[in-house]
């Protein structure tokens, strides 16, 4: 029986590093995936994900307004959706249809929190509606603990800020206020 997967983690925590292994492992097999991520994320090109690490592969780019509904998964064997964040609830409602529908697993990564530690519409769904919850775990950039939330480094109060290493960085708790104050 397909599921609705969700892992979630801060960012740096390799998620886009983990998806692209997944969907290496299933090409092994000579297995279709459907390979995506949020146009939103324009780091690297819209329709692009990228690892820190230099690993990268093109995606089918999901638009904000799109719906999933419609989203032709014939002939795959697994969806995998990176920034899923960036997803709207009635999307994740889409995949989760899919899912019990077509018998066609999804999986999804992508950030659980902003950078003011709210969750974002995309995390919030998949945590509702996800069979299988799991946090990639990273440390924080100051002390070595477990992160758990991103500090922004810049003024922008906007949600969504698209960055990178260079713009955020992943920290626990104690230095999320303590630089923060």
């Amino acid at each position: 029986m397909a599921q609705l997967f969700y892992k979630y983690g801060t960012m740096a925590s390799g998620k886009s590093i983990e998806i692209l292994k997944v969907a290496h492992n299933y090409q092994q097999q000579n297995r279709r995936v459907l390979l995506a991520t949020s146009s939103v994320d324009t780091r690297y090109g819209i329709g692009k994900i990228t690892s820190r690490i230099g690993m990268e592969s093109d995606a089918y780019a999901i638009g904000m307004d799109e719906d999933l509904s419609q989203l032709n998964t014939d002939g795959y064997a697994a969806i995998l959706i990176d920034e899923a964040q960036f997803l709207t609830r009635k999307q994740v409602v889409a995949l989760a249809k899919i899912v019990d529908t077509n018998d066609i697993p999804v999986m999804c990564f992508g950030l659980k929190n902003d950078f003011d530690n709210c969750l974002f519409e995309g995390s919030e769904a998949l945590l509702v509606f996800a069979d299988k919850i799991s946090e990639m775990k990273t440390i924080c950039n100051y002390c070595g603990h477990k992160a758990t939330m991103n500090k922004r480094l810049s003024d922008s109060t906007e949600q969504i800020v698209i960055g990178g290493d260079d713009d955020y960085v992943p920290v626990c708790r104690r230095h999320y206020y303590e630089t923060n104050l």
